[in-house]
């Protein structure tokens, strides 16, 4: 797996928690976690990026696969193996 995970989170989202889990399953070591809950400038962020805003939005490489239901649909559609493989 060599495809860059980025995940705008907070410390008391379980759906994250859940996001993370399945990120995890599929082999993805490293998630470069961004908690919007400690820098409110990075939920700006967020926010602009994605327009939305809840939390998870994740990114994997550049593209926006959005939160967690997002990812699970990916990964139920098969789309989200090739896109960790880069």
């Amino acid at each position: 797996m060599s495809a860059r995970v980025q995940m705008y989170t907070t410390a008391v989202c379980p759906y994250c928690v859940r996001a993370e889990q399945l990120l995890r399953q599929r082999g993805v070591t490293d998630i470069d976690k961004i908690r919007i809950d400690v820098d409110p400038q990075r939920r700006d962020e967020m926010i602009e990026r994605t327009g939305r805003r809840t939390v998870p939005q994740i990114f994997i490489g550049d593209r926006h696969i959005g939160g967690c239901d997002d990812l699970y649909a990916c990964d139920r559609a098969g789309e989200l193996a090739p896109l960790l493989a880069g």
